[in-house]
């Protein structure tokens, strides 16, 4: 049986057409937050990106609510079982309704699911948490069952990632009618008054919530993408909230009276993917300039050389200000799949340097690395601290950091040879990493959709196929376990730390912070620390 859901925020929208009409803000009980990582859509399944799930989860409640720690609890399904080794039953509350009154019911989570696999538009990223399910069965309107072909332990966990929509809403709509507002009709605690794509949201407390009054009013999340604008921000009383706070700050901030700084440890992985997939990749030339005539990404050597030259204690102690942990693999000790044993390659420069000789490079060779440099806690200076490791084993590297709307979108495009990237879980396990990153990409199955390296390896895909299809846990974690040490020891991709999530808030709030590191009015609330 479920544990009930802790409760989270509410607000009352009123959507820009002018479907219902606006109340009086009460006064001080509404909050602004800034946020650092850029939001790209109002459709709960357009990108499967933190912001954009943090954002949309204030609008649109999932079956399973993952709590700050990814375990999961109640939300519109009070309980959930595995009625046969392939058939999970969730019964859902009776009292949820979307915002213009409709009751929620089992027909909605059908046609959610349906949505999602058949949706062709964006990024993505969703299909992952529908492809093991083969039927959808709406056995009456507060009861549904998904039907799978094997044995699948992790529905809950994927219903947790998973936003819902109502059929009546949905039917037909395109992401631009979500922000346009008028497709974003949720069950969640806010409605939606307005949304400007790459500026702000603004919502309004749902009264007719289930999960029960909150303390806000009307919600403003603003994109403040750059730090010190966002710090400025919050010191002038122009934000309550600010999140991403620049590791160099945190400690100063927490030692002004009239803030209060908030850490928890994330799940996310920053990391290096390499092409490993073209036989000629753009932006790796020898070491005069001159074109290639085979990727030296695809030699093991080389990917272990520049693993070795990176000096991932000093990232976390010089750029990261010590807010981070080395990582050697795709999750941080102690979560579900993470294996102990593993740990992050010894920075050695001159073994590193044999390697590139022994690969046939002895003079090195010129790569562009690029990434974001609005997205990830002090992405620009990794790049540039990696830049310079490289660069001193004679790999020359210059670096390109862009905008993360326009870095993503040339990512997805397969354009880079070299790319920063971060990810965590949704669901708490290592299915997440393994699925998307390394398994072999494969649409039809959602295998492989952030998988940027091309890496495909037999042994690893078999290994996450029994893992998935496992339901004792510790007989799962040991699938995760072994799949990782394949995939980490081929260096499908370069691991560096794993993040410390930091928020700074005015004193007198007080922010419960996430391992997924999502910002949310849901988890600021008014006291002492």
């Amino acid at each position: 049986m479920a544990r009930m859901p802790r409760s989270a925020i509410r607000l009352a929208v009123v959507l820009s057409a002018g479907l219902w009409a606006l109340p009086a803000a009460a006064q001080g009980d509404n909050v602004t937050i800034a946020v650092g990582g850029a939001f790209t859509s109002l459709d709960p399944h357009f990108h499967n990106l933190t912001p954009n799930s943090a954002l949309t989860q204030h609008l649109f409640d999932r079956l399973v609510n993952p709590d700050p720690d990814l375990r999961p609890e109640a939300a519109l399904a009070t309980s959930w079982t595995a009625v046969e080794p392939n058939v999970w039953e969730f019964r859902l509350r009776d009292d949820a309704r979307f915002h213009d009154g409709t009751p929620f019911t089992a027909d909605d989570v059908a046609f959610t699911l349906a949505r999602v696999s058949a949706l062709r538009s964006g990024p993505g990223g969703y299909a992952i948490y529908t492809r093991p399910v083969q039927e959808v069965v709406v056995v009456n309107p507060q009861t549904v069952r998904l039907v799978t072909a094997a044995p699948a332990p992790l529905i809950p966990a994927f219903m947790a990632a998973l936003p819902m929509i109502g059929r009546r809403h949905g039917e037909g709509a395109a992401t631009s009618d979500y922000n346009s507002g008028q497709a974003a009709i949720g069950t969640g605690p806010y409605r939606l008054v307005s949304y400007t794509a790459g500026d702000r949201a603004v919502f309004q407390r749902n009264e007719q919530w289930w999960g029960g009054a909150q303390p806000w009013n009307r919600v403003t999340v603003r994109l403040i993408a750059n730090d010190s604008a966002r710090i400025a921000a919050l010191k002038a009383g122009d934000a309550d909230l600010i999140d991403q706070v620049p590791t160099r700050d945190a400690r100063s901030l927490a030692a002004e009276p009239r803030l209060v700084v908030f850490s928890k440890a994330g799940v996310r992985n920053i990391y290096l993917h390499l092409d490993l997939l073209r036989e000629e990749t753009p932006f790796v030339t020898d070491a005069r300039g001159n074109r290639l005539a085979s990727n030296p990404l695809r030699d093991p050597r080389v990917r272990q050389a520049l693993s070795m030259a990176i000096n991932r204690a000093g990232i976390v102690a010089q750029v990261m200000d010590g807010y981070a942990s080395p990582s050697g693999q795709f999750l941080p000790q102690g979560a579900m799949g993470s294996d102990p044993g593993l740990t992050p390659d010894a920075y050695d420069m001159a073994a590193a340097r044999r390697l590139l000789a022994e690969a046939g490079y002895p003079e090195g060779f010129s790569v562009t690395l690029h990434g974001p440099n609005d997205r990830y806690v002090n992405d620009a200076q990794i790049l540039q601290a990696v830049a310079q490791m490289w660069t001193r084993i004679g790999v020359r590297t210059r670096v390109e950091a862009l905008p993360s709307s326009t870095y993503f979108t040339r990512s997805a495009r397969d354009e880079f040879s070299i790319g920063l990237l971060g990810w965590g879980t949704g669901t708490g396990e290592a299915d997440s990493p393994l699925s998307s990153l390394v398994a072999t990409r494969d649409a039809a199955r959602g295998r492989g959709a952030s998988n940027r390296s091309g890496y495909s390896n037999a042994a690893v895909d078999q290994l996450l196929d029994r893992a998935l299809s496992t339901l004792d846990a510790a007989a799962r974690e040991d699938l995760y376990r072994q799949a990782t040490r394949i995939a980490i020891g081929d260096r499908a991709i370069l691991p560096l730390h794993h993040q410390v999530n930091l928020w700074a808030a005015r004193s007198g709030l007080v922010y419960e912070g996430r391992s997924d590191e999502r910002t949310m009015a849901m988890s600021l609330r008014r006291g002492a620390r």
